[in-house]
């Protein structure tokens, strides 16, 4: 499954002039949208253009088409197309059910991100999350503070209890968890804060629109210089078991959590 994106960029498939700039952009994975992104009349050029997107590539990025959802007409194309496509992955909104994932894996013949939009998704994410296939859980939170009937915009109260849902179901199903999108584009403190606020949870990486927030959500789900010094002190002084280190227990766990932390830096490192 590799390491999880610390920024994955929702691109409106029908928009060359943005798929092209996405090449330039320090970002961890690409998502084509062909759902809501995407206007009714260039749906059909949507699709055509996130098959050419991920034919021409992304250089080391991965690449993830959004196909329309189950109920949508155009599903059952998407998924013919997401399947004879290049894509790493596909993207499935309003996954409600295990037996639904499990669909779409089959159908696409990819790895499936989930998105977990309403309240029977976040209901089945433990089930969701163990499909075979399946490699991540995606917070779909604007649909989830409309789906709860929480209050609109990025104060994000009353979705506390969604989130950790859907972390909790990540963990115990050995997936990615990919936090929701950030809607404010001139509010870059903000922004920062709710990267922050997401990676105290346990989400791996954020969901994005806008080449802007690449960078802040790359920064803010890695290591900072502390962390990761501290993780190569505690991978060089461990002996095996537990043991003090820097006036603090540790035990073989800590040292694993250091190893994957150095992991995710380098991997960073490579694609600035």
């Amino acid at each position: 499954m590799g390491l999880a994106p610390r920024s994955a960029l929702f691109l409106p498939a029908s928009n060359q002039r943005a798929i092209a700039k996405a090449r330039s952009l320090a970002v961890d994975l690409i998502l084509l949208d062909l759902e809501d992104a995407v206007k009714p009349a260039d749906k059909l050029a949507a699709r055509a253009g996130a098959v050419a997107a991920v034919a021409e590539g992304f250089g080391e990025r991965s690449a993830a088409i959004r196909v329309n959802g189950e109920d949508s007409a155009l599903y059952a194309e998407d998924m013919a197309a997401v399947r004879a496509s290049a894509a790493d992955m596909i993207v499935l909104p309003k996954v409600e059910s295990a037996a639904a994932a499990a669909a779409a894996v089959r159908g696409s013949g990819k790895r499936l991100l989930a998105m977990i939009e309403t309240p029977l998704g976040l209901l089945a994410a433990a089930d969701i999350a163990r499909v075979p296939g399946v490699t991540g859980l995606i917070a779909g939170t604007n649909d989830l503070s409309v789906t709860l009937g929480t209050p609109a915009g990025d104060d994000r109260a009353g979705l506390v209890l969604a989130l950790q849902m859907i972390v909790l179901a990540a963990r115990a199903g050995g997936v990615w968890a990919l936090d929701g999108v950030f809607n404010r584009l001139d509010d870059p403190q903000a922004l920062e804060l709710q990267c922050g606020e997401g990676r105290r949870y346990g989400f791996d990486g954020k969901t994005l629109i806008h080449p802007n927030q690449v960078e802040i959500a790359n920064r803010a789900f890695g290591p900072s210089d502390a962390e990761l010094a501290d993780a190569h002190a505690l991978v060089a002084a461990a002996t095996g078991g537990a043991e003090r280190f820097e006036g603090r227990m540790v035990e073989a766990m800590h040292v694993d959590q250091a190893r994957a932390l150095i992991a995710r830096a380098q991997r960073g490192a490579g694609s600035a």
